[in-house]
């Protein structure tokens, strides 16, 4: 039986809901939904949202929140949103 579980949490300041449903369509994968608010890009996704499927028993109800954290984290090390980042901070004329 599929189980839905939304949390919202703030990464870097930017808001987020997480929806994670535990057995999609009572099949064999979850499924994790991130909506931004605003649609504010994020290091796994530039429109705001992300749907990502995964094996069941991979994330649990316990430590979906804690896993999409440190996804978020990891892929923020990467040089594609450092630089997104740091273009954000500056001002452009164009």
């Amino acid at each position: 039986m599929s189980a839905l579980h939304t949390i919202r949490i703030s990464w870097r300041g930017i808001g987020i809901r997480v929806d994670f449903h535990l057995c999609r369509w009572n099949g064999p994968c979850d499924h994790i939904e991130l909506h931004s608010d605003g649609s504010v890009p994020l290091p796994v996704t530039e429109t705001g949202y992300r749907s990502h499927f995964l094996p069941t028993g991979i994330v649990t109800a316990d430590t979906f929140e804690a896993q999409v954290i440190a996804w978020l984290d990891d892929e923020a090390a990467k040089p594609d949103w450092r630089a997104y980042e740091e273009a954000s901070k500056q001002l452009s004329l164009f």
